[in-house]
């Protein structure tokens, strides 16, 4: 959305042809943007030689034999997944500059990921992300020891950012950008949930009750059984009416928030708008499948279960002209990153992340350049449940956001 990728792209470029400094380099992206980094290359910088590791075991050790070990390339592009599988590989060349995107991906120096990647040979490493803060200040330190680990050594982030850090913000790029608007919906649960919410919590009672000793595991997991029961019944086993199982309106009355969506949505069509549908739970979009059906709504779906040619195809036939998909529906995380559906113009977050950055990366899938409508976002909150702590914590962390980075 903000040229991240053109940017990347236009310094390789340099390098090559105005100063003669050879590569190799490699990008490190996530695997729903691959396709689109090749694409831009291809596009912006046709003399670059781009090539791509990607697939299973033997066309990867293919690829290493007839592509990448001869060295008729510029740059590599490649997957998190991959350069992990393959590490011993990258760890054989000299790389000019290690380009990782979505960077946020190694702010934990403890992952996996982090951990091989400052093992590789680098001259120059630069790391794009929209997100540099997320939860907590650590965070930024770890994507600064990566670049510079000798400046920042010890957990110190106070030491001045502007050498380090070049910010472009919408409103910078893109002037005609329409304005997003967020709406907050709160509302009750249906009696079936109430029932459920209430047995999660009695079931539980001893731990919540245990002053002191606090088992994290289990609370989180009550936690993800109360977010569950907010979001629909239907995911505890035992929940939904039948067999014989139909799906009909208690699909909708036995949940608080399809009630919402339901009327929602019946609205938003009328208008002529087009909406991507977020949720945190996979199993969740299969409900919403079914009601989708039932209720004759064309969609597309996106899940980390997704592979990638579908990817592909979902999204290019959403984005196409006159196009009669009406919801996109999409995980929060999976379908949050790099992915440009900016034909619609309503967003509706079925649930909220802890996380809020990465509530914000689902809106900018609709909110970015080349949206022609003011975006809405429409977020569903349950009343005097889990979900009002989730947002009000998320607000907290992006408060934090705009001391630090933003000033």
């Amino acid at each position: 959305g903000l040229g991240k990728t053109l940017q990347t792209i236009a310094l390789l470029g340099y390098l090559k042809h105005y100063r003669n400094i050879p590569g190799p380099h490699m990008v490190l992206v996530p695997k729903s943007t691959l396709h689109n980094w090749m694409n831009e290359f291809k596009r912006w910088v046709p003399s670059l030689r781009a090539v791509c590791l990607i697939g299973d075991k033997d066309a990867r050790a293919a690829f290493i034999r007839d592509v990448m070990m001869p060295g008729e390339w510029d740059v590599c592009v490649t997957s998190y997944e991959m350069v992990i599988k393959e590490k011993s590989v990258f760890k054989k060349f000299n790389w000019r500059y290690l380009v990782i995107d979505e960077a946020h991906r190694i702010k934990n120096e403890k992952s996996k990921l982090s951990e091989i990647v400052r093992e590789f040979k680098t001259t120059n490493r630069l790391l794009l992300t929209g997100t540099p803060l997320q939860n907590n200040l650590h965070e930024l330190w770890a994507l600064l020891n990566f670049l510079l680990p000798d400046v920042f050594n010890s957990a110190d982030v106070s030491r001045g950012l502007e050498p380090f850090l070049l910010r472009r913000i919408k409103a910078e790029v893109e002037k005609s950008l329409p304005p997003k608007k967020e709406v907050k919906i709160y509302l009750g649960l249906s009696k079936m949930q109430r029932e459920w919410y209430t047995r999660i919590l009695m079931k539980d009672i001893d731990i919540l009750n245990s002053a002191g000793k606090m088992d994290k595991m289990r609370l989180l997991n009550i936690l993800m059984q109360l977010r569950k029961c907010c979001n629909h019944p239907y995911l505890f086993d035992g929940a939904e009416p039948g067999p014989p199982y139909t799906t009909d309106t208690h699909l909708i009355t036995n949940s608080g928030k399809m009630l919402v969506l339901d009327k929602l949505l019946a609205k938003l069509r009328e208008q002529g708008s087009r909406v991507l549908l977020f949720s945190q739970m996979t199993r969740l979009l299969d409900i919403l499948e079914d009601y989708c059906m039932w209720r004759g709504y064309e969609y597309c779906r996106l899940d980390g279960q997704t592979p990638h040619e579908e990817r592909e195809e979902a999204i290019d036939t959403f984005n196409a002209p006159n196009s009669s998909k009406f919801i996109f529906m999409l995980s929060t995380r999976a379908g949050g990153l790099g992915i440009n559906l900016a034909t619609a113009d309503v967003v509706i977050l079925y649930d909220s992340d802890w996380n809020p950055q990465v509530d914000l990366q689902a809106m900018d899938r609709a909110h970015r350049i080349g949206q022609k409508k003011p975006v809405r976002v429409f977020r569903l909150i349950t009343d005097n449940t889990v979900e009002e702590r989730i947002v009000e914590r998320a607000e907290i962390k992006l408060r934090l956001d705009s001391i630090v980075i933003q000033q």
